[in-house]
């Protein structure tokens, strides 16, 4: 069964973020596990991971998964930011595991002008470390569909085959894919023969299987624009049929899919845009 949600402020405590995701309808959400814009955040203790752990328990919402910090640029030739994003990749995974969350969801990187090739093996070898270096935890790290603005790595889906095989840890990494992204970056969804035709393509070079989370997200800008604006659902240039494709597709059956369109305080925008998906099952 399909399971809905969307990404959810942590602010007040972590069991806030499942709070709020009951109170809009989700079934499922991603979180922040720290401040998205900033390298550094205390340790978690062991009291705020029980008492999210309990309140997930108590909730039945899930599987809840964390998005990483936007700082985090693994793809750098730059050494002391590669090295710093690196650690910081690390720490997200072991934020992750004390929360007791399945996987993390990460935008692969920039390779800053320098070429796609070194940009992947730089990111590969960090996503590698990292994993090597948490061997008692099970969380995975997604790599997210990139839109492909400037030096972005990840817009292609070869670009994607080609970091999971350099990562070579298949139990321990997947894609996450996000619609937006996919539109902006020139793959077509937006009739149901092109999503066929998309999907075929992502099957053959990536695997369906591989994917493990979707992102929902309409878009502001035209197909191939390579530029990363999120709209509401069926109110941007990709439009409705592509999220019916998308939710009615079996092999996404047991895949969480979480919104990251424009939202309000009150999250009553979130609570539109899953009413709008909710329409569009079988």
């Amino acid at each position: 069964m399909i399971r809905l949600g969307a990404h959810m402020s942590i602010a007040g405590g972590y069991e806030k973020s499942v709070e709020r995701g009951l109170s809009v309808g989700c079934e499922t959400i991603q979180i922040f596990s720290k401040s998205n814009n900033q390298w550094d955040a205390p340790p978690i203790t062991e009291e705020q991971a029980e008492r999210f752990k309990q309140a997930v328990a108590q909730s039945g919402v899930g599987p809840i998964f964390a998005h990483t910090a936007y700082l985090i640029n693994v793809g750098s030739p730059e050494k002391a930011v590669w090295t710093r994003s690196r650690s910081a990749l690390k720490t997200e995974v072991e934020r992750a595991t004390a929360l007791g969350l399945p996987f993390i969801v990460h935008h692969p990187g920039s390779h800053k002008e320098t070429g796609e090739a070194e940009g992947i093996k730089r990111i590969a070898e960090a996503a590698r470390w990292v994993i090597d270096q948490t061997p008692k935890s099970k969380v995975k790290i997604l790599f997210e569909i990139a839109a492909g603005q400037g030096a972005c790595i990840g817009h292609r889906f070869e670009h994607l085959a080609e970091i999971l095989e350099k990562t070579g840890r298949p139990e321990r990494t997947g894609i996450c894919l996000d619609t937006c992204h996919l539109f902006a970056a020139g793959y077509d969804i937006r009739t149901e023969a092109a999503y066929k035709k998309t999907m075929a393509e992502l099957d053959r070079i990536v695997g369906i299987k591989r994917i493990q989370a979707v992102h929902l997200n309409d878009s502001k800008k035209e197909l191939g624009c390579r530029v990363d604006r999120h709209e509401h659902i069926g109110q941007g240039q990709i439009g409705l049929e592509a999220f019916r494709c998308l939710l009615n597709d079996k092999r996404f059956a047991n895949v969480p899919m979480v919104l990251e369109t424009p939202k309000d305080e009150e999250c009553t925008e979130d609570k539109m845009n899953l009413k709008v998906l909710r329409g569009l099952l079988n």
